[in-house]
Protein backbone atom coordinates (compact mmCIF):
# COMPACT_ATOMS: atom_id res chain seq x y z
CA UNK A 1 0.00 0.00 0.00
CA UNK A 2 1.09 3.94 -0.73
CA UNK A 3 2.35 6.09 1.78
CA UNK A 4 0.22 8.71 0.08
CA UNK A 5 -3.33 7.01 -0.79
CA UNK A 6 -5.87 7.58 1.11
CA UNK A 7 -6.38 5.08 3.95
CA UNK A 8 -4.23 6.64 6.28
CA UNK A 9 -1.25 4.66 5.96
CA UNK A 10 1.15 7.87 7.00
CA UNK A 11 -0.98 10.58 8.73
CA UNK A 12 2.01 13.77 8.77
CA UNK A 13 -0.46 15.24 11.31
CA UNK A 14 -0.58 11.71 13.86
CA UNK A 15 2.75 10.85 13.92
CA UNK A 16 3.46 14.72 14.30
CA UNK A 17 1.67 14.65 17.59
CA UNK A 18 2.70 11.58 18.08
CA UNK A 19 6.24 12.40 17.98
CA UNK A 20 5.59 15.11 20.65
CA UNK A 21 7.37 17.33 18.64
CA UNK A 22 6.60 20.40 16.53
CA UNK A 23 8.04 20.95 12.66
CA UNK A 24 10.60 22.79 11.24
CA UNK A 25 8.60 25.54 9.47
CA UNK A 26 10.09 28.18 6.53
CA UNK A 27 8.54 31.59 7.10
CA UNK A 28 6.24 32.85 4.67
CA UNK A 29 7.31 33.72 1.54
CA UNK A 30 6.56 37.25 1.59
CA UNK A 31 9.00 37.65 4.39
CA UNK A 32 11.78 36.04 2.94
CA UNK A 33 11.15 38.58 -0.44
CA UNK A 34 11.13 41.56 2.16
CA UNK A 35 14.49 40.40 3.64
CA UNK A 36 16.08 39.87 0.64
CA UNK A 37 14.96 43.45 -0.59
CA UNK A 38 15.98 44.86 2.91
CA UNK A 39 19.40 43.46 2.57
CA UNK A 40 19.80 44.74 -0.81
CA UNK A 41 19.00 48.23 0.33
CA UNK A 42 20.88 47.95 3.10
CA UNK A 43 23.83 46.66 1.33
CA UNK A 44 23.06 49.67 -1.83
CA UNK A 45 23.65 51.91 1.71
CA UNK A 46 26.82 50.80 2.46
CA UNK A 47 28.08 50.73 -1.69
CA UNK A 48 26.88 54.22 -2.03
CA UNK A 49 28.78 54.98 1.46
CA UNK A 50 32.31 53.85 0.37
CA UNK A 51 31.79 54.55 -3.61
CA UNK A 52 29.25 57.34 -3.95
CA UNK A 53 30.28 61.69 -4.60
CA UNK A 54 29.57 63.02 -1.98
CA UNK A 55 29.44 60.03 0.02
CA UNK A 56 27.45 61.61 3.14
CA UNK A 57 24.93 62.92 1.38
CA UNK A 58 24.43 60.27 -0.85
CA UNK A 59 24.13 58.12 1.80
CA UNK A 60 21.90 59.73 4.19
CA UNK A 61 19.38 60.13 1.16
CA UNK A 62 19.19 56.79 0.53
CA UNK A 63 18.56 56.15 4.17
CA UNK A 64 15.96 58.79 5.08
CA UNK A 65 14.48 57.51 1.85
CA UNK A 66 14.14 53.81 2.96
CA UNK A 67 12.82 55.48 6.40
CA UNK A 68 10.04 57.94 4.45
CA UNK A 69 8.85 55.06 2.35
CA UNK A 70 8.76 52.51 5.19
CA UNK A 71 6.45 55.25 7.51
CA UNK A 72 4.05 56.30 4.20
CA UNK A 73 3.39 52.28 3.39
CA UNK A 74 2.65 51.32 7.07
CA UNK A 75 1.02 54.64 7.92
CA UNK A 76 -0.64 55.26 4.49
CA UNK A 77 0.33 58.17 4.35
CA UNK A 78 -1.31 59.89 1.32
CA UNK A 79 -2.56 63.00 1.88
CA UNK A 80 -5.62 62.02 -0.85
CA UNK A 81 -6.81 59.80 0.61
CA UNK A 82 -6.59 61.31 4.18
CA UNK A 83 -8.90 64.30 2.88
CA UNK A 84 -10.80 61.59 1.10
CA UNK A 85 -11.38 59.50 4.06
CA UNK A 86 -12.65 63.35 5.97
CA UNK A 87 -14.95 63.84 3.15
CA UNK A 88 -16.46 60.50 2.73
CA UNK A 89 -16.60 59.63 6.37
CA UNK A 90 -15.32 62.52 8.61
CA UNK A 91 -13.12 60.30 9.89
CA UNK A 92 -10.29 62.72 11.43
CA UNK A 93 -7.50 60.33 11.95
CA UNK A 94 -5.48 60.90 8.75
CA UNK A 95 -5.63 64.82 8.76
CA UNK A 96 -5.00 64.74 12.67
CA UNK A 97 -1.33 62.92 11.16
CA UNK A 98 -0.63 65.58 8.98
CA UNK A 99 -1.43 67.90 11.73
CA UNK A 100 1.17 66.23 14.04
CA UNK A 101 3.56 66.50 11.12
CA UNK A 102 3.35 69.73 10.36
CA UNK A 103 3.82 70.90 14.13
CA UNK A 104 6.64 68.67 14.35
CA UNK A 105 8.24 70.06 11.51
CA UNK A 106 7.66 73.19 12.49
CA UNK A 107 8.96 73.06 15.79
CA UNK A 108 12.39 71.22 14.71
CA UNK A 109 12.41 73.99 11.80
CA UNK A 110 12.71 76.91 14.06
CA UNK A 111 15.18 75.25 16.24
CA UNK A 112 17.86 74.98 13.45
CA UNK A 113 16.45 78.54 11.92
CA UNK A 114 18.02 80.21 16.02
CA UNK A 115 21.20 78.58 15.14
CA UNK A 116 21.70 79.21 11.27
CA UNK A 117 20.02 82.66 11.33
CA UNK A 118 19.59 84.53 14.59
CA UNK A 119 17.96 87.22 13.37
CA UNK A 120 14.81 86.92 10.96
CA UNK A 121 14.10 90.28 10.61
CA UNK A 122 16.37 90.99 7.77
CA UNK A 123 16.73 90.48 4.29
CA UNK A 124 17.90 87.06 4.61
CA UNK A 125 16.08 83.58 4.03
CA UNK A 126 17.25 80.30 5.75
CA UNK A 127 19.41 78.23 3.60
CA UNK A 128 17.95 76.41 0.98
CA UNK A 129 14.08 76.65 2.94
CA UNK A 130 10.84 76.39 0.47
CA UNK A 131 10.04 79.81 0.68
CA UNK A 132 8.20 80.72 -2.42
CA UNK A 133 6.04 83.37 -4.17
CA UNK A 134 2.55 84.40 -3.35
CA UNK A 135 0.79 85.01 -5.88
CA UNK A 136 -2.31 83.95 -8.58
CA UNK A 137 0.10 81.38 -10.13
CA UNK A 138 0.19 79.36 -6.98
CA UNK A 139 -2.74 79.29 -5.95
CA UNK A 140 -3.64 77.86 -9.32
CA UNK A 141 -0.90 75.56 -8.95
CA UNK A 142 -2.63 74.02 -5.98
CA UNK A 143 -6.07 73.95 -7.75
CA UNK A 144 -4.31 71.77 -10.68
CA UNK A 145 -2.25 69.90 -7.93
CA UNK A 146 -5.40 68.66 -6.61
CA UNK A 147 -7.49 68.30 -9.34
CA UNK A 148 -4.64 66.13 -10.65
CA UNK A 149 -4.50 63.89 -6.73
CA UNK A 150 -8.42 63.34 -7.32
CA UNK A 151 -8.08 62.09 -11.19
CA UNK A 152 -4.93 59.71 -10.07
CA UNK A 153 -6.14 58.88 -7.05
CA UNK A 154 -2.70 59.95 -5.23
CA UNK A 155 -0.03 62.78 -5.00
CA UNK A 156 3.10 62.20 -6.32
CA UNK A 157 4.82 60.91 -2.83
CA UNK A 158 1.77 58.46 -2.89
CA UNK A 159 2.05 57.16 -6.30
CA UNK A 160 5.95 56.28 -5.68
CA UNK A 161 5.09 54.70 -2.55
CA UNK A 162 2.23 52.86 -4.21
CA UNK A 163 4.81 51.47 -6.81
CA UNK A 164 6.00 49.13 -4.27
CA UNK A 165 2.44 47.52 -3.68
CA UNK A 166 1.91 47.16 -7.34
CA UNK A 167 -0.70 49.90 -8.20
CA UNK A 168 -1.69 49.61 -11.70
CA UNK A 169 -2.47 53.84 -11.73
CA UNK A 170 0.84 54.80 -10.63
CA UNK A 171 3.34 54.06 -13.39
CA UNK A 172 0.94 56.13 -15.32
CA UNK A 173 0.85 58.93 -13.33
CA UNK A 174 4.14 59.39 -12.61
CA UNK A 175 4.78 58.97 -17.19
CA UNK A 176 1.99 61.90 -16.99
CA UNK A 177 3.69 63.71 -14.03
CA UNK A 178 6.66 63.84 -16.59
CA UNK A 179 4.68 65.19 -19.75
CA UNK A 180 3.21 67.62 -16.77
CA UNK A 181 6.43 69.33 -15.81
CA UNK A 182 7.50 69.53 -19.44
CA UNK A 183 4.06 71.24 -20.17
CA UNK A 184 4.91 73.79 -16.95
CA UNK A 185 8.04 74.31 -18.39
CA UNK A 186 6.55 75.15 -21.58
CA UNK A 187 4.21 77.71 -20.36
CA UNK A 188 6.25 79.06 -17.21
CA UNK A 189 7.91 82.13 -18.88
CA UNK A 190 4.00 83.41 -19.82
CA UNK A 191 3.19 83.30 -16.14
CA UNK A 192 6.59 84.46 -14.83
CA UNK A 193 5.99 87.34 -16.79
CA UNK A 194 2.19 88.17 -15.85
CA UNK A 195 2.37 87.32 -12.41
CA UNK A 196 5.35 85.29 -10.54
CA UNK A 197 8.09 87.78 -11.17
CA UNK A 198 6.08 90.43 -9.07
CA UNK A 199 4.82 87.87 -6.42
CA UNK A 200 6.56 88.64 -2.98
CA UNK A 201 8.23 86.10 -0.86
CA UNK A 202 6.35 85.82 2.32
CA UNK A 203 8.44 84.72 5.32
CA UNK A 204 6.35 84.29 8.56
CA UNK A 205 9.06 84.96 10.84
CA UNK A 206 10.30 88.31 9.30
CA UNK A 207 7.26 89.98 10.51
CA UNK A 208 6.12 88.08 13.97
CA UNK A 209 10.31 86.56 14.71
CA UNK A 210 10.88 83.08 15.71
CA UNK A 211 8.17 82.58 18.66
CA UNK A 212 5.76 84.23 17.30
CA UNK A 213 5.81 82.60 13.74
CA UNK A 214 5.56 79.36 15.52
CA UNK A 215 2.85 80.23 18.39
CA UNK A 216 0.92 81.30 15.17
CA UNK A 217 1.40 78.20 13.43
CA UNK A 218 1.06 75.31 16.34
CA UNK A 219 -2.24 78.23 17.46
CA UNK A 220 -3.73 77.13 13.79
CA UNK A 221 -2.97 73.69 14.02
CA UNK A 222 -4.12 73.13 17.67
CA UNK A 223 -7.20 74.74 16.57
CA UNK A 224 -7.74 72.74 13.22
CA UNK A 225 -7.24 69.51 15.53
CA UNK A 226 -9.56 70.65 18.35
CA UNK A 227 -12.19 71.52 15.64
CA UNK A 228 -11.98 67.51 13.65
CA UNK A 229 -12.09 66.17 17.10
CA UNK A 230 -15.36 68.06 17.95
CA UNK A 231 -16.85 67.87 14.33
CA UNK A 232 -15.33 64.16 13.35
CA UNK A 233 -17.20 60.66 13.62
CA UNK A 234 -15.50 58.43 15.84
CA UNK A 235 -13.84 55.35 13.93
CA UNK A 236 -15.66 52.31 13.59
CA UNK A 237 -12.80 50.28 14.35
CA UNK A 238 -11.54 52.19 17.83
CA UNK A 239 -12.36 49.49 19.75
CA UNK A 240 -10.44 46.81 17.81
CA UNK A 241 -7.61 49.62 17.33
CA UNK A 242 -7.17 49.67 21.07
CA UNK A 243 -7.11 45.68 21.70
CA UNK A 244 -3.38 44.07 22.54
CA UNK A 245 -1.40 43.25 19.18
CA UNK A 246 1.65 41.89 19.36
CA UNK A 247 4.86 43.77 18.81
CA UNK A 248 6.16 42.31 15.48
CA UNK A 249 2.53 42.67 13.92
CA UNK A 250 2.10 45.87 14.95
CA UNK A 251 5.08 46.90 13.39
CA UNK A 252 5.49 45.14 9.98
CA UNK A 253 1.59 43.80 10.08
CA UNK A 254 -0.94 46.65 11.12
CA UNK A 255 -1.61 49.81 9.73
CA UNK A 256 0.40 52.49 11.98
CA UNK A 257 -1.81 54.98 14.10
CA UNK A 258 -1.93 58.18 11.65
CA UNK A 259 -0.67 60.60 14.59
CA UNK A 260 2.55 58.06 14.21
CA UNK A 261 3.21 58.21 11.06
CA UNK A 262 3.18 62.13 11.07
CA UNK A 263 5.33 62.28 14.18
CA UNK A 264 7.86 60.03 11.76
CA UNK A 265 7.18 62.17 8.65
CA UNK A 266 7.58 65.55 10.81
CA UNK A 267 10.93 63.78 12.36
CA UNK A 268 12.21 63.27 8.71
CA UNK A 269 11.61 66.58 7.13
CA UNK A 270 13.41 68.09 10.06
CA UNK A 271 16.55 65.69 9.46
CA UNK A 272 16.53 66.30 5.90
CA UNK A 273 16.45 69.68 6.59
CA UNK A 274 19.17 69.89 9.03
CA UNK A 275 21.78 67.50 7.24
CA UNK A 276 20.36 67.76 3.18
CA UNK A 277 17.81 69.95 2.06
CA UNK A 278 14.11 70.05 2.70
CA UNK A 279 12.11 67.27 2.14
CA UNK A 280 10.82 66.62 -1.40
CA UNK A 281 10.11 63.88 -3.96
CA UNK A 282 9.76 66.15 -7.15
CA UNK A 283 13.24 67.00 -7.76
CA UNK A 284 14.78 64.40 -9.86
CA UNK A 285 11.52 63.40 -11.90
CA UNK A 286 11.01 67.19 -12.87
CA UNK A 287 15.17 67.49 -13.46
CA UNK A 288 15.44 64.27 -16.02
CA UNK A 289 11.72 65.43 -17.64
CA UNK A 290 13.68 68.79 -18.16
CA UNK A 291 16.57 67.58 -19.82
CA UNK A 292 14.57 65.33 -22.08
CA UNK A 293 12.55 68.08 -23.19
CA UNK A 294 16.01 69.88 -23.47
CA UNK A 295 17.59 67.20 -26.26
CA UNK A 296 14.73 67.11 -28.35
CA UNK A 297 14.92 71.02 -28.38
CA UNK A 298 11.57 71.64 -26.99
CA UNK A 299 12.20 73.96 -24.34
CA UNK A 300 12.53 78.12 -24.47
CA UNK A 301 16.10 78.83 -24.51
CA UNK A 302 15.84 80.17 -21.14
CA UNK A 303 13.16 79.63 -18.27
CA UNK A 304 12.72 83.19 -16.51
CA UNK A 305 13.39 83.20 -12.86
CA UNK A 306 13.16 79.30 -12.55
CA UNK A 307 16.39 78.27 -11.22
CA UNK A 308 16.07 81.86 -8.70
CA UNK A 309 13.36 80.06 -6.15
CA UNK A 310 13.53 78.16 -3.46
CA UNK A 311 11.72 74.90 -3.68
CA UNK A 312 12.01 71.61 -5.21
CA UNK A 313 14.73 72.87 -7.41
CA UNK A 314 14.47 71.44 -11.63
CA UNK A 315 18.45 71.94 -12.79
CA UNK A 316 19.50 69.12 -15.20
CA UNK A 317 21.97 66.76 -13.84
CA UNK A 318 25.07 65.91 -14.79
CA UNK A 319 25.78 63.18 -12.86
CA UNK A 320 23.89 59.49 -12.64
CA UNK A 321 23.07 59.54 -8.86
CA UNK A 322 21.62 62.37 -6.96
CA UNK A 323 20.36 63.44 -3.63
CA UNK A 324 16.94 63.09 -4.12
CA UNK A 325 17.01 60.25 -7.18
CA UNK A 326 18.48 58.06 -4.35
CA UNK A 327 15.79 59.73 -1.70
CA UNK A 328 12.60 58.72 -4.06
CA UNK A 329 14.46 55.11 -5.04
CA UNK A 330 15.04 54.16 -1.29
CA UNK A 331 11.27 55.58 -0.93
CA UNK A 332 10.03 53.04 -3.52
CA UNK A 333 12.33 50.51 -2.67
CA UNK A 334 11.41 50.17 1.49
CA UNK A 335 8.04 50.85 0.47
CA UNK A 336 8.40 47.48 -1.54
CA UNK A 337 9.26 45.65 1.64
CA UNK A 338 6.90 46.81 3.53
CA UNK A 339 4.51 45.71 1.57
CA UNK A 340 5.60 42.70 0.84
CA UNK A 341 6.10 41.79 4.64
CA UNK A 342 2.37 43.05 5.39
CA UNK A 343 1.25 41.14 2.42
CA UNK A 344 -0.31 44.09 0.44
CA UNK A 345 1.78 44.09 -2.80
CA UNK A 346 -0.78 42.76 -4.73
CA UNK A 347 -0.17 44.06 -8.62
CA UNK A 348 -2.78 44.17 -10.82
CA UNK A 349 -2.82 44.94 -14.97
CA UNK A 350 -3.80 47.86 -15.50
CA UNK A 351 -7.32 48.59 -17.13
CA UNK A 352 -7.78 51.51 -19.81
CA UNK A 353 -9.44 53.65 -16.84
CA UNK A 354 -6.21 53.18 -14.67
CA UNK A 355 -3.90 54.17 -17.41
CA UNK A 356 -6.34 57.15 -18.86
CA UNK A 357 -6.49 58.25 -15.22
CA UNK A 358 -3.18 57.89 -14.41
CA UNK A 359 -1.94 60.26 -17.38
CA UNK A 360 -4.72 63.12 -17.02
CA UNK A 361 -4.37 63.02 -13.40
CA UNK A 362 -0.02 62.74 -13.40
CA UNK A 363 0.02 65.86 -16.07
CA UNK A 364 -1.98 68.22 -13.34
CA UNK A 365 -0.08 67.07 -11.33
CA UNK A 366 3.45 67.43 -12.57
CA UNK A 367 2.08 70.83 -14.28
CA UNK A 368 0.88 72.08 -10.11
CA UNK A 369 4.52 71.10 -9.32
CA UNK A 370 6.16 73.58 -11.62
CA UNK A 371 4.51 76.19 -10.55
CA UNK A 372 3.91 75.34 -6.82
CA UNK A 373 7.44 74.83 -6.66
CA UNK A 374 6.84 71.36 -4.95
CA UNK A 375 4.19 69.28 -4.10
CA UNK A 376 2.48 67.77 -1.08
CA UNK A 377 5.76 67.20 0.48
CA UNK A 378 7.83 70.28 -0.44
CA UNK A 379 6.10 72.82 -1.17
CA UNK A 380 3.30 71.91 1.74
CA UNK A 381 4.62 69.96 4.48
CA UNK A 382 8.54 71.33 4.16
CA UNK A 383 6.80 74.96 3.02
CA UNK A 384 4.31 75.16 5.94
CA UNK A 385 7.21 73.73 8.58
CA UNK A 386 9.22 76.50 7.48
CA UNK A 387 7.09 79.48 7.95
CA UNK A 388 6.06 80.32 4.32
CA UNK A 389 2.72 81.36 3.29
CA UNK A 390 3.52 79.80 -0.19
CA UNK A 391 2.83 76.56 1.81
CA UNK A 392 -0.56 77.58 3.18
CA UNK A 393 -1.88 78.70 0.40
CA UNK A 394 -0.68 76.05 -1.63
CA UNK A 395 -2.72 74.07 0.87
CA UNK A 396 -5.81 76.03 0.32
CA UNK A 397 -5.19 75.32 -3.52
CA UNK A 398 -5.00 71.66 -2.78
CA UNK A 399 -8.38 71.31 -0.68
CA UNK A 400 -10.19 73.54 -3.80
CA UNK A 401 -8.86 71.11 -6.57
CA UNK A 402 -9.35 68.43 -4.48
CA UNK A 403 -13.25 68.96 -3.39
CA UNK A 404 -14.18 69.91 -6.56
CA UNK A 405 -12.72 67.74 -8.92
CA UNK A 406 -13.93 64.91 -6.58
CA UNK A 407 -17.48 65.64 -6.45
CA UNK A 408 -17.93 66.77 -9.97
CA UNK A 409 -16.52 63.99 -10.97
CA UNK A 410 -18.62 61.47 -8.78
CA UNK A 411 -21.91 63.62 -9.98
CA UNK A 412 -20.44 62.74 -13.68
CA UNK A 413 -19.50 59.36 -12.78
CA UNK A 414 -16.22 59.32 -14.04
CA UNK A 415 -14.39 59.25 -10.46
CA UNK A 416 -14.89 57.01 -7.63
Amino acid sequence: MSISDDSGALDYEVARRQAGAEPIGLPPLRYIAAAIVATAIAVSIYLVGRHGDPAPQLQLSLILGAAFGVVQQRARFCFFCIWKDWLDRRDPRGLLGILTALAVGLAGYTLIYGAWLPDPTGTRLPPTAHIGPVGPALLLAGLAFGAGMATSGSCISAHLYRLGEGSPTSPFALIGAGLGFILGFLSWNELYLLTISESPVLWLPRQLGYGGALLAGLAVLGAAAWWLLRVGRPSEHGTSDKAQVDPIAAIFLRRWPAWLGGFFVGLIGVAAYLRLSPLGVTAELGSRSRQLAMQFDWLPARLEGLDSFRGCATLIRETLLTPNGLFVAGLVAAAFAAALAAGEFKPRRPTGGHVLRGLVGGTLLGWGTVFGLGCTVGTLLSGISAGAVSGWVFALGLIIGTTVTLKLGRRLRLLD
